[in-house]
C-alpha cells in the first residue's frame, strides 16, 4: 500500500509509537497524500510492517476511530472518513445558544486561534439531555473543550449546572477545559476560567452610571421570568441591591407588553431584543422623547445597539473569545473575570 511510505516510526522517539501512527495519519491527511474513502493497512498488516505489536496499532486506530478519523467496516477494513481541515488542534465549542453576542465570542474566539486549528461549534439549547450527549459521544474526539454552562429547571428557571452536566464535565481532561461565562459551581485546576459576575457586574455597572440614572423617578427591570433561554438570577440580586443602597423606586416587570402604561421619568432596563424592540416602539407611538422623558438601559452590547446609540451594561465578548484563544495557544491557566462595563449612549 501506498500509505506505507508516508509513514515512518522512529524507534528512538520519545514520541509513544501509537502517538506516531496517529501524528503521521493526521499530518498526511492535512497534505492531501491521503484521501477521503482510502482504505488503510489492517491493525495486523500494519504491526507486521512496522515491527509493531498488536495493542500498539490497535490504540492508535482506537484514537483515529474516536475522533472520526478513520472508520472501520465489518469485513472490509478500515477507511479515510474526515479529511476537512485535520489540524493539530481540534476543538469543541459548545455554547447554550445562538445569539448575536455568544457568536461574537465565538468569531474572535478562532479568528485569534488562527488556520493551525478546527473549531466546531455545537448548540446544546440550555438542555442537560442534548449536553450529556455531546460531550459523551465527544469526549474523546477533540483536543480542547470550550464550553458557557447554563441550563435551565423543568420550570423555566436558570441553574448554572445540573448533577448530570458536572459530572459529565468532569469525565474531560482537566487541562483541555475551558469554561466561560458562567462558573458559579467551579472545576478545580481546569485549563481556564473566563467568567461574568453576574450579580456584581450590574451592581458595578449600574453605580458608574448613577448619576444619569438619579435623574429618573422609576427604575423598572424587564426580567423575562420563563424565558426558553432564561437569564441567571444573580442579575436580579444585583440590580435590588443598587436600588434598595441608593433609595430607588423600582419594579421588576416580565416582559413589555403592548399596550403597557408609559410615564415620563422611567428608565427601563431590558435584557432581551424582543422587550428592547417593543420599548422602542411604545415610546415612539405615545411621542415621549428617548433619553430625556424615557431611559433605556440594555443588558449585552451589540452591534445595532451601538449604532441606534443606546446604552448598555455588558461584559466584553470580543476579549473574552480572545482569552481562551490565547490560552490554548499559550497552554496558560487562568481564572479571569471579564471585562463587564456601562456604556454611556443616547438613550439614557
Amino acid at each position: 500500500m501506498d500509505i506505507y511510505k508516508f509513514i515512518n516510526i522512529d524507534e528512538n522517539s520519545r514520541v509513544p509509537k501509537y502517538q506516531q501512527i496517529v501524528d503521521y495519519v493526521i499530518d498526511n491527511i492535512s497534505k492531501g497524500n491521503f484521501k477521503i474513502d482510502q482504505k488503510i493497512p489492517s491493525i495486523n498488516r500494519f504491526s507486521e510492517e512496522f515491527y509493531l505489536s498488536r495493542d500498539t496499532v490497535e490504540k492508535a486506530y482506537s484514537i483515529l476511530k474516536e475522533r472520526n478519523i478513520i472508520t472501520s467496516i465489518r469485513g472490509k477494513g478500515f477507511y479515510i472518513s474526515r479529511t476537512k481541515l485535520i489540524s493539530k488542534v481540534n476543538i469543541l465549542f459548545l455554547i447554550n445558544k445562538l445569539s448575536n453576542y455568544k457568536l461574537r465570542t465565538y468569531n474572535h474566539f478562532i479568528n485569534n486561534l488562527g488556520a493551525n486549528s478546527h473549531t466546531d461549534l455545537h448548540v446544546y439549547h440550555c438542555d442537560e439531555t442534548l449536553f450529556v450527549n455531546l460531550l459523551d459521544k465527544n469526549k474523546s474526539a477533540y483536543d480542547y473543550f470550550v464550553i458557557m454552562p447554563h441550563f435551565k429547571t423543568e420550570k423555566l428557571k436558570h441553574i448554572s449546572l445540573t448533577d448530570k452536566a458536572l459530572e459529565t464535565l468532569k469525565k474531560i481532561p482537566k487541562d483541555k477545559l475551558i469554561i466561560l461565562d458562567n462558573i458559579k459551581k467551579r472545576i478545580d485546576n481546569v485549563l481556564g476560567e473566563i467568567y461574568q459576575d453576574f450579580e456584581h457586574d450590574i451592581y458595578n455597572a449600574l453605580n458608574e452610571g448613577l448619576e444619569r440614572i438619579k435623574k429618573y423617578e422609576k427604575i423598572v427591570l424587564v426580567y423575562p421570568e420563563k424565558s426558553v433561554y432564561p437569564y441567571p438570577r444573580r442579575i436580579l440580586h444585583g440590580f435590588r441591591k443598587f436600588c434598595v443602597e441608593h433609595k430607588l423606586d423600582f419594579e421588576i416587570l416580565d416582559e413589555i407588553y403592548y399596550d403597557m402604561i408609559l410615564k415620563k421619568g422611567d428608565l427601563f432596563i431590558t435584557i432581551e431584543e424582543a422587550d428592547l424592540v417593543n420599548l422602542v416602539k411604545r415610546i415612539r407611538e405615545d411621542e415621549y422623547k428617548l433619553g430625556s422623558d424615557i431611559g433605556i438601559i440594555s443588558y449585552n452590547d451589540t452591534p445595532l445597539k451601538e449604532l441606534l446609540g443606546i446604552t448598555v451594561i455588558s461584559t466584553n465578548f470580543k476579549i473574552m473569545g480572545e482569552t481562551a484563544a490565547k490560552m490554548i495557544l499559550n497552554n496558560e491557566k487562568g481564572h479571569i473575570k471579564n471585562p463587564f462595563n456601562f456604556i454611556d449612549r443616547d438613550s439614557l
